[in-house]
């Protein structure tokens, strides 16, 4: 008997699972006609993208539609969706407002290379930007957006981007050891309270010819003999620097 009403509930457990996924199947082949209808309308689409079991190949039936596709809230809830497949998210970047961009660098739910895409566009237009609008991505975008600020020719982005919390100490080296890194950067970051204590800020700066000798010789102290020879060594310091910093290692 107990065998018996095993299988009955086994065969009702299966026919349950069959039938729900055949209703999955059918609602998402739903929300791939409605995604497809020319006449779907902004409200709806966006109802669309909302929905929690819209499938990947529902959205990627939206950018079909030209004229839902100008609509800046569709544009951006499509790239911005979890489940948006990569060929369609990544070339819909390039329709973007700035700060639309910034938002999707920074969105939890956006997959990473999705996010990165974002930034590359971003940083591609960074020299059409307005003045206020760089400097308020200094201070509010994404970590990789404030390290390529750094080396903004406007002193006060410098400056705001050096306050932008997801700015890392990597990111900070990174700007200090870029060829055309501005004067001001560098004077920026030595004068820094949070950034000139960091060890790998200090050894940026140490190989960087535009840090001020005050600064270079109190960096130096810091830093074991055997380093700061390596570090003098590939250094672009000033010659005569470099002999002050490397006669202060023999008085140690």
């Amino acid at each position: 008997m107990d065998e018996l009403i095993r299988d009955r509930i086994g065969r009702h457990a299966s026919l349950s699972d069959s039938a729900g996924r055949s209703a999955d199947g059918a609602l998402d082949d739903e929300r791939m006609r409605v995604a497809a209808d020319p006449a779907l309308t902004e409200d709806r689409a966006l109802g669309l993208l909302k929905e929690a079991g819209v499938s990947g190949d529902a959205l990627e039936a939206l950018p079909n539609n030209k004229q839902l596709m100008k609509s800046r809230k569709v544009r951006l809830a499509l790239v911005m969706h979890p489940k948006t497949p990569r060929h369609v998210s990544v070339p819909a970047l390039r329709q973007l407002f700035t700060f639309d961009l910034m938002n999707v660098a920074l969105a939890p739910l956006v997959p990473a290379d999705v996010k990165m895409a974002a930034e590359d566009v971003l940083i591609l237009k960074m020299e059409t930007i307005s003045l206020g609008g760089r400097l308020s991505l200094a201070r509010r975008a994404s970590g990789r957006v404030a390290g390529v600020l750094l080396l903004d020719d406007e002193p006060r982005i410098v400056r705001a981007a050096l306050e932008n919390g997801r700015l890392t100490e990597s990111l900070v080296a990174k700007a200090v050891l870029r060829a055309h890194a501005p004067s001001h950067t560098v004077t920026a970051i030595c004068d820094h309270e949070k950034w000139s204590l960091r060890r790998d800020v200090r050894v940026a700066l140490l190989r960087n010819e535009k840090t001020p000798m005050s600064r270079a010789v109190e960096f130096a102290h810091g830093l074991p003999a055997a380093l700061l020879q390596e570090i003098l060594r590939e250094s672009k310091l000033p010659v005569n620097v470099k002999e002050y910093l490397l006669a202060e290692i023999g008085t140690r």
